[in-house]
Formats: structure tokens, sequence, C-alpha cells
């Protein structure tokens, strides 16, 4: 049995990176998501009209990594307090998002992010998106395990 989870959390190259080799982890692919138009392309979703995030969708086996364990790599791999940007990239598609899959999903990432808020681990507040998985639209094969076909990217 294998699950599901999506997340954005700026260029989805380093993102991908970061989950892309975890034990657990079956398969990654880079895509859109959270967006309003049908079919986007990278020049669309660049174009700030699509209302897309990069994301990544990753398949895992909640046997051997737990949702949770991917919910702490995805907090860890970028600034979930900033707005619409990452690093030296801004615009929407940029932007922190937990896209849940089930009510399970939903409430492990409620909790997670109140805990680091209680915690206070960031110094301004955190600015994810918490909302329900939408259609993710693959990404163009160039941007797939783009970090394995190339060097360099978003600095991951």
């Amino acid at each position: 049995m294998v699950a599901i989870a999506t997340f954005a959390a700026g260029c989805f190259w380093g993102v991908e990176d970061a989950f892309l080799t975890l034990p657990g982890v079956v398969a990654t692919r880079v895509g859109y998501c959270g967006g309003h138009t049908d079919s986007p392309t990278y020049r669309d979703v660049c174009s700030h009209d699509t209302g897309h995030a990069e994301a990544v969708e990753i398949t895992f086996d909640p046997h051997l990594i737990s949702y949770n364990d991917l919910l702490k790599v995805f907090w860890e791999c970028h600034d979930p307090t900033q707005i619409n940007r990452q690093g030296a990239d801004f615009g929407e598609q940029y932007r922190s998002v937990i896209f849940y899959h089930s009510d399970e999903q939903h409430e492990s990432a409620l909790a997670s992010r109140a805990e680091l808020e209680n915690r206070r681990t960031f110094p301004r507040a955190i600015a994810t998106q918490i909302v329900p998985a939408a259609v993710f639209w693959e990404a163009e094969a160039y941007h797939q395990k783009y970090h394995q076909k190339n060097s360099g990217g978003c600095g991951f």
C-alpha cells in the first residue's frame, strides 16, 4: 500500500531533492497544483495568471516513512514564513502550501503547524496554506529529477 503527499515550498527542483532519496519514498514528480486552469505549462504558471503553485507529489510507503516524517522535511526544506517567495524566487507559484489528501493528513498538517507556532520555531508567523489537494498537473519532462540531470538550480 502506498499513499500520496503533495507539498509546495518554492522552486520544485529543490523541494523534490529534499524528498527524493528518503527511505520509504517510492516516487516523486514535480508539477503544478492549486490553480484554476487546466493543463498549465511552466510558461503559463510563470505568467502569474493560473494561480498554480510549483509542487511536488510524493508517493510513499507509510509503513516505511510516516506522513509526519514528510511534514518534518517539508518544514525544514524552506522558509514557511515567506509569502509568495522563497529566496530570490518570487510570485504566487512559489508559495508554501500543504495539499492534504485525507482528513488524517489535514489534522496532521494543522497539528504540526500549531506545534511549530507554539514553539516559536520561526522568527515570523507561518504563512503556509493548508488546503485540500487539487488536480496535480505534471510538469514538463525536463523539470522532472532536474538536479539529477543538471547541476545548479535553486540552492537546496
